[in-house]
C-alpha cells in the first residue's frame, strides 16, 4: 500500500508501525527518521501541492487536524476523491487509537499489536514512577511567544507533565490550546519554564526571550535557573516520539527517579 503523509506526526506514526517503506511522498516538515529525507516533498503541511500529490497515486493519504489549518487540505482530498484518513489526537490514548486504526487499514496486525503494547507499557512505566513522586513540579509550556499560547487541560502535554512527575500550571483550562498573557503566567509562578515553539528550531530560542519580560525575575523558575529550551519535534507533535520527550523531561525534572534514555531513538 502506497502511503503519503502530509504532516510530521503522521509520518512518525507510520514509521512507528514499521511502515517506513510504504511512504512514497511527504510534506516539507517531516524530518524523522533521517532515512526519509530523500523522499519527494509536496510542500509545507498547510500548503500541500495537491496536483503533485495526485501524481503519486497514493492508496491512502494521512492527514491530521492536530495541525491548525489542515482542514483546507482535507477538503481538497475530498473534492478529488483521494483516499485519506484524518486523525485528531489530543491524548496518548488518542495516539494509541490512531496506531490501531492505521494498523487495521494496512493489515499488519502482529506489528501493530506489538507497537501498541510497547507504547502503552512505556506509559505505564512512567505512570507508576510518577505515582511515587509526592510533590510534582509545576511547569509552564510555551508553544508560541506573541501572543502567548500554552497547552490546556485537554492536551498531550498536560498528560506528559503528569507522567513526568509534574503539573501543567494551565491544567485548569478546559481547552487543548490556551491563548493567555504573560501576567497570568507570572501570577501562576511555575517552578519550571519550558519553551517549545511550534515550527521553531531549538537553536533559535533563547532564555533572554523570557528574561526581558516584565517581572520575569520574580518567577521561581527564573530565580532557580529552570528555563528549558526543548525540541519542538519531541513535544509539539502528537506521535509516539512524545515518549522520547517524556523521557527527556522526566529525567530533567527528576533524575533520581526516571531513566536517562529511551530506546525509540536507537
Amino acid at each position: 500500500m502506497k502511503l503519503i503523509s502530509i504532516c510530521p506526526s503522521n509520518t512518525e506514526l507510520a514509521v512507528y508501525l514499521g511502515l517506513k517503506d510504504n511512504l512514497v511522498a511527504l510534506d516539507d516538515f517531516s524530518d524523522w527518521p533521517e532515512e526519509l529525507c530523500q523522499l519527494p516533498r509536496l510542500g509545507p503541511d498547510l500548503s500541500i501541492n495537491m496536483d503533485l500529490l495526485e501524481t503519486y497515486k497514493p492508496d491512502l493519504v494521512l492527514a491530521s487536524l492536530s495541525v491548525p489549518g489542515m482542514e483546507k487540505n482535507v477538503e481538497a482530498l475530498k473534492n478529488r476523491n483521494i483516499p485519506h484518513i484524518v486523525f485528531d489526537p489530543q491524548t496518548f490514548q488518542d495516539i494509541a487509537e490512531n496506531l490501531q486504526t492505521l494498523g487495521d487499514i494496512i493489515g499488519n496486525r502482529k506489528e501493530t499489536t506489538l507497537a501498541i503494547e510497547t507504547f502503552n507499557n512505556t506509559l505505564d512505566t512512567y505512570r507508576n514512577i510518577a505515582a511515587t513522586i509526592h510533590q510534582p513540579k509545576t511547569i509552564y509550556f510555551e508553544w508560541w511567544p506573541n501572543p502567548i499560547f500554552t497547552p490546556g487541560k485537554v492536551n498531550w502535554l498536560t498528560e506528559l507533565s503528569q507522567l513526568a512527575g509534574a503539573r501543567n500550571i494551565f491544567d485548569d483550562v478546559e481547552l487543548a490550546s490556551v491563548q493567555t498573557t504573560w501576567e497570568d503566567v507570572v501570577a501562576r509562578n511555575p517552578e519550571h519554564i519550558c519553551l517549545s515553539w511550534v515550527g521553531v528550531k531549538q537553536s533559535r530560542m533563547k532564555r533572554e526571550h523570557v528574561m526581558k519580560r516584565k517581572d520575569a525575575a520574580d518567577l521561581q523558575a527564573v530565580q532557580n535557573d529552570q528555563i528549558h529550551l526543548l525540541e519542538e519535534s519531541l513535544f509539539c507533535r502528537p506521535s509516539p516520539r512524545l515518549l522520547v520527550g517524556l523521557q527527556k523531561l522526566s529525567y530533567l525534572l527528576h533524575p533520581d527517579y526516571f531513566p536517562a534514555s529511551h530506546p525509540i531513538e536507537t
